[in-house]
């Protein structure tokens, strides 16, 4: 009784001072309705801070994203800041056009303005990607995204840059999450109702003029796309970015081509989730474009889809990583090309060829964008940063521009990105990759596979023995410690697994990769076959390891 008590005190608290008459209205409901069970589940702990940020469902209480959550985390973060000598400096802060995106973003700038610091706020939703530019482009001590990317529509989220450009890694994250938990009330922070700066269209036309550095000169611009902003952010910014640099205007997918926080048409807003892309490809088979081009709601990610047999395929994004790479060193690109662990070996393999440098980082682009002398970055979810002196981070609209000018380019060859996938494959082995996922609606099915997994790691998978197993929460020689676990099989196939929490979503994640010679275009559908073949019988044998 005493702990219920102690609950309905802590909820009212809350209640006290919530600043938003909605989640105020929400929480008052459920104290009345007497519904402990969800109170209990709200107020369970606090919305953790960690280098993703705050990403969650919006709703009331600690353990969800609302203004109280946004207040506390802005104040958090402009404590740090100015511990580590930024009193007076500048805050620039996106967002995009989910639930209460503008109210966070409004409430951040006041409390910076609040603790001494500047703050600028876009003018309007715009791609996380012009934020991270803006960052560096207005001499920033910090930026601010508020975006749950591709998360479902109830979500929403906080991610925070530092003044170098890149994603927050620790020990920043655990230092901003520690002085959030300082604040004491929401009326212990000052939030002025005016004072800090809104952006006009100044930074956008200059992260547009900035896209010029990822095209040559007189390249290609024959091709035609379809395009879909999947009801989020990216549309208006692409169609400028494409009239700019002379390619003909991207068919858009209408009825995902505005911003709209509810995503009706969509059970989750992401290319790679099924039956999200089934709009484009309808639109493609009406209009037969040469390529298909998605971002994600906030235009960080871009994904591409090509005609295959009468009908359209999505490229994982380890193709595209690949194409992307191959076009950069035909391009005369020079630097480090960089990706996480969880993506394909192939990089490696095109980057040792051309005699550029690689490097091999922890999942996220906040590890990525940190690799000395990076020329090029990806990741296999559909991240690509194909210009870090602009944008420190994955940005779907710059790589939507190189996706373009490397398909006119092979079309004005009366090529394709599928020819030139082939090729890669016969020049250094068919990489065939794929991914478990698995989406639970309790974290606690994540962990017990995790600890099924390192209390009785798997002898074999699809018949081939695991000569390798590491657990990743130890670090390696090159990489720090995290939560995952590495497995390599016996074998000329190569065959490599990786198994991870995600760090944005309730989904535990396993990564597979095969390696099938081939010798010649003969060999490339049967390889395309034995490749497939392999990663179906990994999937089975894993997700009976695991237990899920």
């Amino acid at each position: 009784m005493q702990e219920q008590d102690d609950l309905i005190t802590r909820a009212r608290a809350w209640l006290a001072e919530d600043p938003d008459q909605e989640t105020a209205d929400e929480l008052a409901g459920l104290l009345q309705a007497g519904d402990t069970a969800e109170l209990a589940d709200r107020f369970s702990g606090t919305l953790q801070f960690g280098t993703a940020g705050l990403r969650g469902e919006i709703g009331a209480g600690p353990m969800r994203m609302n203004r109280s959550v946004v207040i506390r985390a802005a104040a958090g973060l402009a404590a740090y800041l100015k511990a580590q000598g930024h009193s007076g400096g500048l805050v620039v802060i996106g967002y995009d056009a989910r639930y209460k995106s503008a109210d966070f973003a409004r409430d951040t700038a006041a409390v910076m303005t609040g603790a001494g610091l500047r703050a600028a706020v876009l003018p309007r939703p715009l791609p996380t990607p012009v934020l991270a530019y803006a960052i560096r482009h207005l001499g920033a001590v910090a930026g601010v995204e508020v975006t749950a990317s591709h998360n479902p529509p109830r979500d929403n989220g906080y991610k925070v840059y530092l003044g170098d450009g890149s994603q927050i890694v620790s020990p920043a994250d655990t230092q901003i999450a520690a002085e959030i938990a300082r604040v004491t009330t929401l009326a212990s922070v000052p939030r002025p109702d005016s004072g800090w700066e809104q952006l006009g269209d100044e930074v956008l036309e200059a992260y547009l003029a900035r896209t010029d550095a990822v095209l040559s000169p007189g390249s290609a611009r024959g091709v035609r796309t379809v395009y879909t902003a999947m009801h989020g952010v990216g549309k208006d910014v692409v169609m400028a970015a494409f009239a700019r640099h002379g390619f003909a205007e991207p068919v858009l997918v209408a009825e995902q081509a505005e911003p709209d926080p509810a995503f009706p048409t969509v059970a989750f807003p992401n290319p790679e989730e099924p039956g999200a892309m089934d709009l484009a490809f309808a639109k493609a088979a009406e209009v037969q474009p040469d390529i298909v081009i998605a971002n994600d709601p906030d235009a960080d990610r871009c994904a591409v889809a090509v005609p295959d047999n009468g009908g359209w395929r999505m490229l994982r994004g380890d193709e595209v990583g690949a194409l992307l790479a191959a076009h950069l060193v035909h391009k005369g690109a020079t630097g480090v090309f960089a990706e996480s662990i969880v993506s394909s070996s192939l990089l490696g393999r095109i980057a040792e060829a051309a005699g550029v440098g690689y490097e091999e980082t922890l999942t996220g682009f906040k590890w990525i964008a940190r690799v000395d002398g990076l020329r090029y970055g990806y990741e296999e979810a559909l991240g690509y940063c194909v210009d870090p002196e602009g944008v420190r981070d994955k940005d779907g609209i710059t790589a939507a521009l190189l996706v373009a000018e490397l398909a006119s380019e092979l079309k004005k060859q009366g090529r394709t990105l599928s020819d030139l996938l082939d090729d890669l494959a016969m020049a250094h082995g068919l990489h065939a990759t794929d991914q478990l996922s698995v989406r639970v609606s309790d974290l606690s099915v994540i962990a017990n596979a995790m600890a099924q997994l390192r209390a009785e790691p798997p002898a074999s998978l699809a018949g081939l023995r695991v000569v390798a197993a590491e657990d990743l929460t130890q670090g390696t020689e090159s990489l720090p410690p995290t939560d995952g676990l590495r497995y390599y099989l016996e074998g000329d196939y190569k065959a490599r697994v990786i198994v991870r929490p995600s760090g944005t979503e309730p989904k535990l994640k396993c990564y597979l990769e095969v390696v099938v010679p081939v010798a010649d275009a003969a060999d490339l559908a049967p390889a395309r076959a034995r490749g497939q073949e392999i990663l179906d019988a990994i999937k089975k044998d894993l997700a009976a390891s695991a237990g899920i």
